[in-house]
């Protein structure tokens, strides 16, 4: 094997490695969608307060990012892994045997706060190591290995649900921790060598992230892609009970529909990375952007006439793909002003997404379970107000 094709695998090698740690914040949250209907009806609550316990998860993802991110940077990126990692395993045990909906509600923060770990610190570490055209790349193929957790997750507890009950499932996360604990302490080095890290001083921290909040490019990418990877909160959550209540689909059958998206988002990433030499970032953020918006429409039309469930299916499709498209290419538009503060600008990268679909993902399901309208609107409202941030914040300000 020639220098080339050795340096090329241990790339592939090394996305493979970070793109699993990657996958911790996508088990985390899809893994336990098939079994919504039956936390519902085993802790005796709503479909709401269920849903939830998601928008808890997606809290605690987006508010562990700030923390972890900037402790990343002051300590390296090995020991707030292990941490994190050693958490998620204690909290996801004890939330298989949650005796109520508000204990589930408040271990689902804990458990999404310590799975950020795994997200902020893989980012983190892509731009340690790229940057340019290189990091787009590199994103891309880690973002591949990244999008088999919402393809594999659904399909995964729905299995899981074949022969055990909902708290099967977090029994499962918490063995996917213990693997993750053995890969980070025997298979990843350190990318964050002392001489670069920077000041862990509480003050010096909140400095970093003001000085980000300032930069208005950087604030576009930031809420344009949150703003809009945030609306597909809405459909992680109004999807269980659309495609099962309404549709009147399978576990099993909800969890290869569920999966087909994580299919759009490995075509999304890598529509980006194989083209990002030829075509800039920023037109394949714009074309990402309306993508999302026009296949957002159609999921409004399709919801309001009570389409058929193919007629729904497609452009969901679509709009899952505009996402992944926009987040590859906003990534590193964002981060070519960070090295230092990889871990911090990372958590702010992710910390929108988290923080607006917990907000939104009870949204979808207030007109009840036996409509999908909200969903629609949510995807659309999203869509349309991630296009004005960017055209506000991004293209306004290199105009001026």
């Amino acid at each position: 094997m020639n220098k080339s094709n050795s340096s090329r695998w241990s790339v592939i090698a090394l996305a493979l490695l970070l793109g699993v740690f990657s996958t911790l914040g996508p088990f985390t949250i899809d893994m336990y969608l098939p079994a919504f209907p039956e936390i519902a009806k085993d802790l005796n609550t709503s479909a709401s307060l269920v849903q939830f316990s998601l928008t808890a998860c997606l809290l605690g993802l987006g508010i562990g990012q700030l923390v972890v991110g900037p402790l990343s940077d002051a300590y390296g990126r090995r020991r707030p892994l292990l941490i994190g990692i050693i958490a998620y395993v204690i909290v996801s045990f004890a939330c298989a045997y949650s005796p109520n909906i508000g204990t589930l509600i408040v271990l689902r923060f804990a458990q999404g706060f310590a799975a950020s770990a795994g997200i902020v610190i893989s980012r983190a570490i892509a731009r340690d190591l790229y940057s340019g055209h290189e990091l787009t790349k590199f994103f891309s193929l880690l973002l591949l290995v990244g999008n088999l957790g919402p393809l594999v997750a659904p399909i995964a507890g729905s299995g899981v649900l074949t022969f055990t009950t909902w708290p099967g499932v977090f029994l499962s996360l918490a063995i996917l921790g213990v693997f993750l604990y053995l890969m980070t302490q025997f298979r990843l080095k350190e990318s964050h060598p002392p001489e670069q890290r920077v000041s862990p001083n509480f003050k010096s921290q909140l400095r970093n992230y003001g000085l980000m909040l300032r930069n208005r490019k950087f604030v576009g990418y930031m809420l344009a892609q949150g703003i809009l990877t945030g609306g597909v909160f809405a459909y992680v959550a109004a999807t269980p009970f659309v495609y099962q209540n309404i549709y009147g689909v399978s576990p099993t059958m909800f969890s290869v529909l569920f999966a087909s998206n994580g299919i759009s988002l490995m075509i999304g990433s890598q529509i980006v990375g194989r083209i990002s030499h030829r075509v800039p970032e920023q037109k394949l953020m714009v074309v990402g952007l309306w993508m999302a918006l026009l296949s957002s429409i159609v999921v409004v039309g399709v919801t309001i006439a009570q389409g058929p469930l193919f007629a729904l299916v497609i452009p969901l499709f679509f709009f899952v793909c505009s996402i992944s498209i926009t987040s590859t290419a906003a990534f590193p538009l964002a981060m070519e002003s960070q090295s230092k503060n990889a871990g911090s600008a990372a958590a702010l990268l992710g910390l929108v997404p988290f923080v607006l679909g917990g907000l939104v993902a009870p949204i979808v399901g207030i007109a009840g379970e036996d409509t999908a309208v909200p969903l629609g609107l949510t995807l659309m409202g999203t869509s349309l107000i991630a296009i004005l941030t960017y055209f506000m914040l991004v293209r306004k300000n290199e105009s001026s």
